[in-house]
């Protein structure tokens, strides 16, 4: 194989590797489908960083398993059906949802975190488009 045939196949595996979904211009649709994100693609940075993203789901099923250990098995399970029903009330697609109730049932109400510090995107203050967001909730998108 000779050197361009060698660059044709290097540019091949790069499309390969860094697929970006292209919308109807043939660009990515940042408006609907938020930034591309290099960094979601790689390993942990840090062996300890997976761990601490199963953190709260780890203690919650500790919480779970002791309290079936103590009262049985009716007590989680009803636990869990409230925080289900809990976890699917929510507002228009528009406007964010502060989850209160959910964060009631988990015991965290009174808790505040760095996260509610540092500006996490999850608990930003920005209203976005009110028909798209509905449009694209409804599918019609």
């Amino acid at each position: 194989m000779n050197v361009s045939g060698l660059r044709a196949l290097s540019r091949d595996t790069e499309a390969s590797e860094a697929h970006v979904e292209a919308g109807i211009y043939g660009a990515h649709d940042t408006l609907r489908k938020g930034f591309t994100s290099v960094r979601n693609n790689i390993t942990a940075a840090h062996p300890l960083e997976a761990s601490e993203k199963q953190y709260d789901l780890q203690q919650q099923q500790l919480s779970l398993q002791t309290l079936r250990r103590i009262q049985g098995l009716h007590a989680p399970l009803r636990l869990q059906m409230e925080m289900r029903a809990a976890s699917q009330v929510q507002r228009l697609p528009c406007l964010q949802s502060s989850r209160v109730a959910l964060d009631t049932i988990r015991g965290i109400d009174d808790y505040l975190g760095f996260e509610h510090v540092l500006n996490d995107p999850e608990y930003a203050e920005v209203m976005g488009e009110p028909h798209v967001m509905m449009e694209k909730q409804l599918g019609l998108l």
